[in-house]
């Protein structure tokens, strides 16, 4: 696809491919953020109003898989441009809702529109993308959740504050349905645009078992669980352990340092060392910065904790095609990227609270660093499974 593509076509392909993520994460952004506001909507409906956020996730740990397998057979670009349409329309109709009921039901179809997204984009990202640029293109890709939250924070509360919530879901709708058309326009077609061709159950069994068992489409995948398990729910658990002149700079400023990490130093240190040998090394500094947090308390081990956070983050989306060459096989490790993405989402922040309450401070770090120390273990297992293969 990137054949004698010029270098302002791919620029802004892969741009427009990020603005996309950005929309993506949108769909969890416009509830998380103004959850305050949303819980107020409803109050009568008590943590039911928290499906709101969770059913999106819930879909993508279920389905996230499926997404890899089928996009290829749909198309990319198409099932790309699709979704971003079909998620707009979402947000627009959700502008126009007021029962809790059918706003669950539109995040469940909306949470389709966003795996869809996220495994479309970063495998054209890898596609059109020349060798000597994936890295740094995937490591932009890999910052597309955090930046998604901290805009909203920035700009989509204070919208709320003058016009209400559903003006956010316009803006957000009109968005997505923005970046649709601009993609439709500007991402370049494949030479030869095939009929849509979804594989038979058999075949579709067969290839979920081998990208399951595959140490290269899986290994990305697999090593995310351990990052997503704790990212957001140390967001949600930290604010209680950090002092109260210090805490809301804190919040703000953690994922910040994540990305800022991740675009800074990722791409250089990709360099001189292999993505997944990265992704261990970011996992060896996380859990040193977790078990500091018991000698020094939060405040600092947090900034490390996070910049470790944030070289897994860019290392884990570099490798996916660095591990895996065709567009099928990357389109599978978006998937499971996804799929263990929402697990972990869904899973790490009551597990963290469980962990707290019952074993205490010292019992959530040493469970935190164990997490952390079983992710370079994994991706060594991984490591070792490729290099038997040969």
């Amino acid at each position: 696809m990137r054949d004698h593509l010029p270098p302002t076509r791919i620029l802004a392909s892969v741009l427009l491919l990020w603005f996309a993520g950005l929309g993506a994460a949108g769909q969890f952004a416009k509830i998380g953020v103004p959850f305050a506001e949303i819980q107020a909507m409803f109050p009568q409906a008590g943590a039911s109003v928290g499906l709101l956020l969770s059913l999106v996730s819930l879909v993508g740990a279920v389905f996230g898989m499926i997404a890899g397998v089928l996009v290829t057979g749909i198309g990319l670009r198409r099932a790309l441009i699709f979704a971003l349409i079909f998620g707009g329309i979402m947000s627009l109709l959700q502008a126009q809702m007021g029962s809790l009921p059918a706003l669950l039901v539109s995040r469940g179809f909306e949470g389709l529109s966003h795996l869809l997204i996220v495994v479309a984009a970063p495998t054209l990202i890898a596609q059109i993308t020349p060798d000597r640029f994936r890295s740094f293109a995937m490591t932009l890709w890999a910052t597309f959740f955090g930046v998604a939250y901290a805009l909203t924070a920035w700009l989509g509360m204070d919208l709320v504050a003058r016009a209400g919530l559903p003006a956010l879901f316009r803006v957000h709708g009109v968005y997505m349905l923005g970046c649709a058309l601009a993609l439709a326009l500007v991402l370049p077609r494949p030479a030869r645009q095939a009929a849509p061709a979804l594989p038979t159950p058999a075949q579709f069994t067969a290839t979920l078992a081998r990208a399951y068992t595959s140490a290269r489409i899986a290994a990305p995948g697999f090593g995310w669980l351990f990052y997503t398990l704790t990212f957001v729910s140390l967001l949600a658990i930290l604010p209680a352990l950090i002092p109260a002149d210090r805490r809301e700079a804190m919040i703000a400023t953690l994922p910040l340092i994540s990305i800022a990490t991740g675009l800074a130093g990722v791409p250089l240190l990709l360099r001189i060392v292999p993505p997944v040998r990265l992704i261990q090394l970011g996992f060896a500094m996380a859990a040193i910065s977790a078990a500091l947090m018991a000698l020094a308390g939060p405040v600092l081990p947090a900034i490390g904790l996070y910049a470790a956070l944030g070289i897994i983050q860019g290392a884990s989306y570099a490798a996916i095609p660095v591990l895996n060459h065709s567009a099928e096989d990357r389109a599978m490790a978006n998937g499971l990227m996804a799929q263990m993405g929402n697990l972990g989402n869904l899973l790490g922040t009551p597990l963290l609270l469980v962990l707290l309450r019952h074993a205490g401070i010292g019992g959530l770090i040493v469970a935190i660093t164990c997490c952390y120390l079983l992710a370079i273990l994994c991706h060594g297992w991984m490591a070792h499974r490729r290099a038997a293969e040969g």
